[in-house]
């Protein structure tokens, strides 16, 4: 790792699940957790099914259907609790906290495991749900959100995610490792308390493996890296970017298929969060944050979106399917196409994931640009 990150406090909830807090001062202090929960069990209650139509594999979690939905402000899970009797969080406060997901879409995920997906699947293969979920507490603060995080609070974030991908990487059976925020009632968010998530998946997601499967074309065609070539073509032209600074750069992509859609890379071409500088992660928290009030200022009031990390390993020869070819980046979208409209992907979009923009990427990029100034 290129920096030095926080290491955090740990400590173990009433069903044995971890806890991890990141301070970047004082460390906290973990109480202890009263409530009555029923133990987790040594196996994943999820099951991975084999798509043999597109060749994907469905995460099946039943139980997920039992999660907290909308509980009232005072009942708040995310919220710290030093009685250690009505939250996820048993502490006076908190920097930041790091959960395992009391209703995992993916579990299990350790060193030693040896586990893998099978390599030749049938019409009915199954494999358990074998990986890691957690969610990531920006702030103690309820009525907080990223967008509103001091540089400093948005760097000690990044650091977070910079050590979980370092952490779930060296797992057994962790193909890969995404962090990302949903925010707003609108996308779908059930807990209003300030957080994100970590996904680490036991193979590489069909997103991730078609960028990937691009890049190495792109690297045979025209003998350089597509997504170097990406920023490298839009910094010639100019009119989608909406933020530059010496280590990071944010634009509006050309092919845009999201409302507001924004993506930010870092400026020197790594792999993933844990390569970065001390000066490259704060140029990139600050772009990041820039965007996401940039956001909120868009329309007047809170925009919600998806704010998706991609990342790589590191390292790699060429042998790993191409994976030297990725680049740390974010993108970051909406669904509200206009001050009072949503978009839905209806027809076109969820039955042919043909995609239809309602706006000029242009446009967008001019409007951003606007109410970042």
């Amino acid at each position: 790792m290129n920096r030095t990150v926080p290491q955090p406090v740990r400590a173990n909830l009433a069903d044995g699940r971890e806890i991890l807090f990141f301070s970047s001062g004082v460390p906290t202090v973990p109480g202890v957790d009263y409530r009555d929960l029923p133990h987790r069990a040594a196996d994943s209650p999820t099951r991975l099914r084999f798509d043999r139509q597109i060749g994907d594999w469905v995460i099946v979690a039943p139980a997920r259907q039992q999660r907290t939905y909308h509980p009232p402000r005072e009942m708040c899970p995310l919220c710290p609790d030093p009685d250690g009797r009505s939250s996820e969080i048993p502490a006076a406060d908190y920097e930041v906290a790091v959960i395992e997901n009391r209703f995992p879409a993916l579990s299990t995920a350790r060193v030693g495991s040896g586990f893998g997906l099978p390599q030749v699947p049938g019409f009915e293969t199954e494999a358990m749900g074998y990986g890691r979920c957690e969610v990531v507490c920006f702030t103690s603060d309820h009525d907080g959100s990223f967008g509103a995080l001091t540089p400093t609070r948005a760097r000690l974030v990044l650091d977070v995610w910079a050590q979980r991908t370092a952490d779930l990487l060296a797992r057994d059976g962790i193909a890969e490792v995404y962090c990302f925020e949903n925010r707003g009632e609108e996308i779908g968010v059930t807990l209003a308390h300030p957080h994100g998530q970590i996904y680490g998946y036991p193979r590489r997601t069909r997103r991730t493996a078609t960028m990937l499967a691009r890049a190495a074309e792109h690297r045979n065609s025209k003998g350089g890296s597509l997504f170097e070539d990406i920023v490298a073509h839009e910094l010639r032209s100019g009119e989608r970017i909406v933020a530059r600074t010496e280590h990071a750069t944010a634009f509006v992509p050309f092919a845009a298929r999201w409302p507001a859609e924004v993506h930010v890379y870092p400026n020197r071409h790594v792999h993933n969060l844990t390569e970065l500088t001390d000066r490259e992660a704060d140029d990139l928290a600050s772009v990041y944050l820039r965007v996401l009030r940039g956001y909120d200022a868009l329309y007047g009031s809170p925009l919600p979106y998806i704010a998706s990390w991609h990342q790589y390993r590191s390292g790699t020869d060429g042998s790993v399917d191409g994976e030297q070819e990725g680049y740390l980046h974010a993108e970051l979208f909406s669904i509200r196409r206009s001050a009072d409209k949503l978009k839905y992907l209806a027809g076109s979009e969820s039955g042919r994931d043909a995609f239809v923009t309602d706006q000029l990427p242009e446009d967008v990029a001019r409007d951003l640009r606007a109410v970042m100034a």
